[in-house]
């Protein structure tokens, strides 16, 4: 199977790759075979995109729940103290 029909000598410009492809003029369908084995792929990149996702997903529940406690931990911080220079 050639992925690329070779450019003549004569032609004076490269116009590019000319691309063959495996249907040769007919309509493109996919096969079982084809559809089993992008069905496995599919099954085997997620199952191993599972631990980052799930890695990802408790990061991103950590950083709401420490945000929402860093603005209310410097909102305190700034109220003591300011007030700690009004008393002297």
């Amino acid at each position: 199977m050639r992925a690329f029909a070779t450019a003549s000598i004569a032609s004076p410009q490269y116009t590019g790759p000319n691309w063959s492809t495996s249907s040769y003029g007919d309509a493109t369908a996919s096969q079982p075979m084809e559809l089993a084995a992008l069905g496995e792929h599919l099954s085997l990149c997620q199952g191993s995109n599972k631990r980052w996702s799930t890695l990802r997903y408790l990061g991103g529940t950590l950083h709401r729940f420490a945000a929402s406690r860093i603005v209310t931990t410097l909102a305190v911080a700034a109220l003591l103290i300011g007030a700690t220079l009004l008393v002297l």
